[in-house]
């Protein structure tokens, strides 16, 4: 297996070009995280992560991801070849969101057109079709929203020398009530997205369980506690298979980054 340069533990936020993202991403570098994959949705376009790798020294950037019916391949090939330029090695292109009656046809057309080494590009990646095509056409693969159970499975299908990097759900709270509920929350957001409710399904959950959303269920795909509790959850994924778990830090709070939550687990995660 390989950690692809980016350490056992990264994080998983979203940001844009602000005063305030870029403060954030220093602050990630500075408590000495090595990666920050930057989800999709909330990313304003490819020169925020133009600006998020000249704002910082050593952190690795991955776009986790960006949807290829949004960006075109050749402005992506482009970003990544500037950046190769002026910061090699600090940026790695994640890729899916490939929608519509052919989705596979879609991914391959544009990974024909896409000037990145397959070694500096990963598939976000769910059932068995998507992490075969990661597999084939990737450095590995990037899930959301699943168990350790899941990444036994996954890696058997990757192999051992692709990447594997989970971006897992993580509640800084001992309180279990109060965690679950901040967890149950986003989670049931995903249920109702037709390809996280098949992931969901194939992973065990039924329709019933993706309705009342019951603890078992929570604690699966969401880690919380102390940050030794939420390293020993996120540990059971790198004991399954996984290379990397990108912590998804969530607060019940929308808008402010979560740099409290990254200090606060940085000495569990990264000693």
């Amino acid at each position: 297996m390989t950690d692809h340069r980016f350490g056992p533990f990264g994080i998983t936020t979203g940001l844009d070009s602000s005063a305030d993202s870029l403060a954030a991403a220093q602050a990630a570098e500075e408590l000495g995280y090595q990666a920050i994959w930057l989800s999709g949705g909330p990313l304003p376009g490819l020169q925020t992560i133009t600006d998020l790798v000249g704002a910082t020294k050593t952190i690795k950037f991955i776009s986790g991801i960006l949807s290829v019916t949004t960006y075109p391949a050749a402005d992506v090939s482009a970003t990544y070849a500037a950046l190769e330029a002026s910061a090699p090695g600090r940026f790695t292109v994640g890729l899916g969101g490939a929608h519509g009656p052919k989705p596979f046809a879609t991914l391959n057309a544009y990974l024909d057109e896409l000037d990145v080494p397959l070694d500096r590009r990963v598939l976000a990646a769910l059932g068995p079709q998507m992490l075969t095509l990661a597999r084939d056409r990737s450095a590995g693969a990037y899930p959301f929203l699943v168990s350790a159970a899941y990444c036994a499975e996954a890696r058997q299908l990757l192999g051992p020398d692709k990447l594997l990097a989970v971006s897992h759900l993580v509640v800084v709270e001992s309180d279990a009530d109060r965690a679950r509920a901040i967890a149950r929350d986003t989670i049931s957001f995903f249920t109702q997205i037709p390809g996280y409710n098949a992931s969901l399904k194939r992973q065990g959950f039924t329709d019933d369980d993706q309705a009342a959303l019951p603890d078992h269920m929570i604690d699966a795909l969401a880690a919380w506690g102390t940050p030794a509790d939420i390293k020993a959850k996120l540990t059971d994924h790198l004991t399954a298979g996984a290379d990397h778990v990108a912590i998804n830090v969530i607060t019940g709070v929308t808008g402010p980054q979560p740099v409290e939550q990254w200090e606060a687990l940085a000495p569990a995660l990264l000693t």
